[in-house]
């Protein structure tokens, strides 16, 4: 699979529609509500209880388009395309990544990139790349097939990898909780992290910090420009989307700042003010 289609909580698996069922998906999308599908336990960035960031941005564009938003909820992973938007159980997918072939891609409102959490106090607090020599003395927490996995093993560290699990059900398990609660106990030296999932949840932490990785060359990339995913034939849609993007960057931005959300330029060189 691509480091593309591993990226936590944006792989999905759907099968190809039918001609007829294709035909006619342009007149799924309600003008009524803003209906978004979600993961109802993909913290910090969905939850059924409103406190995502997804969930924010959602009231956010719910406000400026005049739409009630509501919600279609399916975990992520294998079919949830088909499931949500494919069935027309809702229109929009808040958060996916550019290029993924599932689904139409609107313009990216924000690029985020992998980093690195330590703790504040430790060995590795200035650690800002996977090359740095520190992190062969230590153990390294990082999820099963996402593109850091690559970069540390060509850095020799594959036996300090200590994985996790990508596919797991986010309601009883919490895979990243688990890499970030070894890193605090001194278990592991650091975790590898994709940004929106780690930035938030060591923003205010009081022991952990998170390091953008602006620094890898090799490929696969660490950053990734984000977008809203709606269904391929739903152009009038998608403009209508981009629109609204291209009128409220600045209050996006504010969102995902506020949030935690590590904000990288469009090439994961430099942090956004």
């Amino acid at each position: 699979m691509t480091a593309l289609g591993r990226l936590a909580g944006l792989v999905l698996a759907v099968g190809v529609l039918s001609t007829p069922a294709a035909a006619q998906v342009a007149d799924l999308r309600s003008t009524t509500q803003f209906r978004v599908c979600a993961d109802p336990a993909n913290a910090p960035m969905s939850s059924r209880d409103g406190s995502g960031f997804e969930n924010k941005l959602a009231e956010f564009f719910g406000q400026q388009l005049g739409l009630p938003v509501t919600y279609f909820w399916f975990p992520s992973g294998m079919g949830f395309v088909q499931r949500t938007l494919r069935e027309g159980n809702c229109d929009v997918v808040i958060g996916y990544a550019q290029g993924d072939e599932l689904v139409q891609n609107t313009n990216h409102y924000y690029t985020s990139v992998y980093g690195i959490v330590t703790r504040k106090d430790g060995p590795l607090a200035k650690v800002d790349r996977l090359s740095d020599p520190a992190l062969k003395e230590v153990s390294i927490g990082v999820v099963a097939g996402t593109p850091p996995a690559t970069h540390l093993a060509r850095a020799g560290l594959a036996p300090n990898m200590r994985g996790a699990d990508l596919f797991v059900d986010r309601r009883v398990e919490d895979p990243m909780g688990d890499l970030l609660e070894d890193v605090r106990s001194g278990a592991t030296g650091a975790a590898v992290l994709w940004g929106p999932l780690a930035g938030p949840r060591v923003k205010d932490d009081p022991d952990l910090q998170f390091t953008p990785l602006l620094h890898e060359e090799a490929s696969p990339r660490l950053f990734f420009r984000i977008t809203m995913g709606v269904r391929p034939e739903e152009q009038e849609w998608k403009r209508e989307l981009n629109s609204l993007i291209r009128r409220n960057q600045d209050g996006i931005n504010q969102i995902l700042h506020d949030a935690g959300v590590p904000l990288v330029d469009d090439y994961g060189k430099e942090v956004l003010p």
